[in-house]
């Protein structure tokens, strides 16, 4: 039992999540030292609050990119979802009513990209790229380019509500979709195609793998995932903005990336998704504490996509070493 645990321990340290972890910790040390509000309980509370939507993200694209596929409209479909919600709230209908409509929005949008992608074979960058414009085109077409005030008493404790007198629903809620699809991928027949699709889709198929299938799913996680973390968005800000949530799906992809997911598919686990994701909020969130002006934050955000893209490039030559 005690060599297990110390072999354990070995692959633990070699692991990329451990040098996540390295890296999560010296950015927080570095944050600190210059700002000594940045490591509270309250910075700490507002970062994974922040992060939450995000984080919802992270989990759609990192499935999506482990199974060879990606997604630029969650962005456009949480900001949808949240119109809509205000929209239909505004008609009369009740809170099941309009959670259930969002979903099925979300539902959707992920079925149009999986239709275009599987059956019309067109890459799925292209059309996502397309949906993404036309459904925030939808989101001022249907607001007339104006937030839409959420009376919805209910709802609105949504945003607000602590699950065990504590813990911000919206933290909650992301923590517990990360567990789920962490067991998934662990421990289910769906999370083993997943890998298998992304690594070889021809070698999936003849194994009797139903690629299709698989793309389906997950284009419609991503869409439903990305339609509540908007519907949660809403119910925080008290309303539906069409402008809401632009370039969301980059920090999702950006912290999957940071967290190990190989953007040519079959490689990844969502644990690394998750500190990666840590590590992409408390940057954003380290350089506003720190007084860098908003302008030098977004190149320092495409920097760090960047410095992504050359770690994922990196390990996948390594891979192809070994």
């Amino acid at each position: 039992m005690e060599g297990k645990k110390v072999n354990d321990l070995k692959r633990f340290i070699h692991s990329e999540s451990f040098g996540l972890l390295i890296a999560l910790v010296a950015m927080v040390v570095v944050f600190s030292l210059i700002n000594a509000n940045y490591f509270t309980t309250r910075n700490l509370r507002t970062v994974l609050t922040a992060a939450s939507l995000v984080g919802l993200v992270c989990v759609g694209e990192s499935l999506l990119l482990m199974g060879g596929l990606m997604d630029l409209s969650p962005g456009a479909t949480a900001a949808f979802s949240g119109v809509a919600a205000a929209i239909l709230f505004r008609e009369g209908m009740s809170f099941p009513a309009v959670l259930l409509a969002t979903v099925l929005i979300g539902v959707l949008i992920g079925s149009v990209n999986a239709f275009f992608v599987t059956q019309l074979k067109i890459s799925a960058f292209i059309v996502t790229l397309a949906t993404q414009s036309i459904v925030r085109g939808f989101c001022y077409i249907l607001s007339g380019g104006e937030s839409i005030l959420i009376r919805n008493v209910a709802f609105l404790n949504l945003g607000v509500y602590n699950v065990f007198g504590r813990i911000p629903f919206p933290i909650f809620f992301t923590l517990l979709v990360f567990v789920i699809f962490i067991i998934v991928m662990a421990r289910t027949r769906f999370g083993r195609n997943i890998y298998a699709v992304g690594g070889n889709p021809v070698a999936a198929r003849l194994t009797g793998i139903s690629t299709t299938r698989t793309a389906f799913s997950l284009f419609i996680i991503m869409g439903v995932l990305a339609s509540v973390g908007g519907v949660i968005l809403a119910a925080r800000m008290n309303t539906g903005q069409p402008q809401a949530c632009v370039g969301l799906e980059f920090d999702g992809i950006t912290a999957a990336i940071l967290g190990g997911i190989a953007m040519s598919g079959g490689h990844g686990s969502l644990t690394g998704s998750f500190i990666g994701l840590l590590i992409l909020q408390g940057f954003n969130t380290g350089l506003t504490i720190v007084n860098v002006q908003s302008f030098w934050q977004h190149v320092a955000r495409g920097g760090l996509m960047l410095l992504a893209l050359s770690f994922d490039y990196i390990r996948t030559q390594k891979r192809r070493r070994i």
